[in-house]
């Protein structure tokens, strides 16, 4: 179990493989080299951020807090919007429409390629300069150097981290899925009074999932296992720790925990994936290179 207060947690500067200006604050993590990590963030983004059309090895979960994310074909996130972006599938390119924020849990998804650490990432960019130069999102090989001329700026990271070729899976989902919360009723919960809960959806044999939660003033929720909360509003107690708004909460397989709200909060809850058993379907060399 891990509790962070995210309003407390500093701005740094990233994405520096992308285009544009972009700040973060990084409120939890897992376990870097197992297929299972995962990070969440807030990024707050200035309008000249940019990022071309792309897909991924691993699932996305944003959740838009403030300001309008842009993604061209696959529609825009307003304030309160959530979206899920499945590994494999193409999305973007992606524009913000002035300053926006948007809180952002990646995670290894039901193909077993894991996810990569922060410090994967940006140790792997750096090595990278040594050859090349990103703009733009891409990454651009120097005639001198051996390679491709042009490789997408996470995929050319990630087959350095791993020394071999990226493999992106096959789409489970052929686009990305934008759902508006406001556009669903609230639920109650059974043997929880005072709770209530709209699910925006389950994802994927692995069950990953999206669920926002409201609790009234006084009313006591038992938070569930292989999850990430992150509140939105209110205060109260989880566990053994205050919460407030940005608050961010971990908890592993088996753990659980009581939010008790003091006064009426709304909480999102993202719920990781049941990657029981796939770690030995990886191939051993892939297994190796990420623990490197």
């Amino acid at each position: 179990m891990k509790i962070v207060q995210g309003d407390a947690v500093e701005w740094k500067r990233g994405l520096q493989h992308r285009g544009g200006t972009f700040h973060y604050r990084h409120l939890l993590n897992g376990t870097p080299g197992s297929i299972g990590n995962f990070q969440l963030d807030v990024g707050q983004i200035e309008g000249d951020f940019a990022s071309p059309r792309h897909r991924h090895n691993f699932d996305q979960f944003r959740f838009q807090l403030d300001g309008t994310m842009n993604f061209d074909r696959n529609g825009k996130m307003g304030p309160g919007t959530f979206g899920y972006f499945p590994e494999g599938a193409a999305y973007g390119p992606q524009t913000s429409e002035g300053r926006s924020a948007t809180a952002v849990l990646q995670f290894g998804g039901a193909s077993g390629g894991g996810y990569l650490s922060r410090q994967e990432v940006e140790a792997g960019r750096e090595e990278l300069t040594k050859f090349g130069s990103f703009d733009g999102g891409v990454f651009r090989r120097r005639d001198d150097s051996e390679g491709r001329r042009s490789t997408d700026a996470y995929q050319a990271i990630w087959e350095y981290v791993h020394a071999r070729r990226m493999d992106y899976p096959k789409p489970r989902y052929r686009d990305p899925i934008m759902v508006d919360p406001a556009n669903y009723e609230w639920l109650a919960v059974a043997g929880s009074p005072g709770v209530r809960q709209k699910p925006l959806g389950t994802f994927t044999e692995r069950q990953c999932a999206a669920v926002l939660l409201k609790l009234s003033r006084g009313a006591t929720h038992r938070a569930g296992a292989r999850s990430v909360y992150l509140f939105l509003s209110g205060t109260g107690i989880a566990h053994d720790a205050e919460f407030r708004r940005w608050t961010a909460l971990h908890l592993d397989a088996e753990e659980t925990a009581d939010i008790v709200a003091r006064d009426e909060a709304e909480i999102l809850r993202l719920v990781l994936p049941d990657l029981t058993g796939l770690e030995a379907q990886v191939p051993a060399s892939t297994q190796a290179a990420a623990a490197e």
